[in-house]
């Protein structure tokens, strides 16, 4: 990189530059946060993964809504980033949006902080569900469940009425309406390739007053995968996703607040692994078949 290149965020995963003409280039980096704090240590390809997924789901959610995919070819980008071979597989080149301010969770199945609420109260943010639900009960339908963005800190649960105060009514419907939509798609597509969708998160924007969909899609950062053929509700399921990594953390006794501990390596290496499973169970491709497509570095 070089001083002329201007480094527009830094969040939990990615960096995200100006290239000008309404362009950014998101580059999705090998560090992964739980709890929503970064931790210390980096998974080897983790952001290839989370870019190649992202790739797979745009090309089979753009019916429902457009995205802000430009390219993800590295002869695409502008220089000094065309030259860069570490950011192969690994960066997309989108449009530039105007990001509305709310996570957009869906869930189809009942645990995590949702299982947490529903016990305290009832109900996930605001949506009423029937009595005698446990961890990964299926529900009767998706919910739509958002919370806030937080730059910092933890995101908070919203019902539906505080997130039509956030960003108006007519949006906060359409949001609602098209994550459902998303959801179902991405968890209809992976039961076929015998994972389970049991909740997920999504971030629209607007590009010309158009809502579209931004960021990652279906990723195992931003959704909780399960295998199908081991499915059994009342008990917490294995996973394709860094639920692995939350286990470790809560079993370290951490509190969630920086600083995290140090992750094994170990730990680091299972879910190394398993995030390239998630990947080719759900593309039915290896995951080194895209690190060759991509022109990634043999040990880019």
């Amino acid at each position: 990189m070089t001083e002329a290149v201007k480094l527009l965020t830094r969040g939990k995963v990615r960096d995200i530059y100006d290239v000008g003409d309404d362009r950014l280039l998101l580059v999705a980096t090998d560090r992964i946060s739980a709890f929503d704090v970064v931790l210390r240590n980096p998974i080897p390809d983790k952001g290839r993964i989370l870019c190649g997924l992202s790739l797979f789901w745009f090309d089979r959610t753009a019916d429902v809504i457009g995205n802000h995919l430009l390219s993800p070819d590295r002869s695409d980008f502008p220089e000094p980033f065309r030259s860069d071979a570490s950011l192969a597989g690994r960066s997309m080149l989108v449009r530039r949006a105007e990001v509305v301010p709310v996570e957009c969770v869906a869930r189809g199945y009942l645990t995590g902080s949702g299982l947490k609420q529903y016990l305290a109260e009832g109900h996930v943010c605001g949506v009423p569900l029937p009595p005698g639900l446990g961890e990964a009960h299926r529900l009767p339908e998706p919910i739509f469940t958002p919370t806030t963005k937080a730059a910092e800190g933890h995101d908070l649960p919203l019902t539906f009425e505080e997130t039509v105060d956030l960003v108006g009514e007519g949006l906060a419907e359409r949001l609602r309406e098209v994550t459902v939509r998303l959801y179902e798609r991405g968890a209809d597509i992976a039961r076929q390739r015998g994972i389970i969708v049991a909740d997920t998160k999504f971030e629209f924007g607007f590009v010309d007053g158009e809502l579209i969909l931004v960021d990652e899609v279906l990723t195992p950062d931003s959704s909780r995968f399960w295998p199908a053929d081991g499915y059994a509700p009342g008990t917490p399921q294995p996973s394709f996703d860094k639920q692995y990594v939350r286990d470790w953390l809560d079993a370290s006794g951490w509190d969630h607040e920086p600083p995290p501990p140090e992750l094994p390596a170990g730990v680091v290496e299972r879910t190394e692994h398993t995030y390239r499973e998630a990947y080719e169970r759900i593309t039915g491709e290896r995951f080194d078949w895209y690190r060759q497509r991509m022109g990634v570095p043999d040990r880019g």
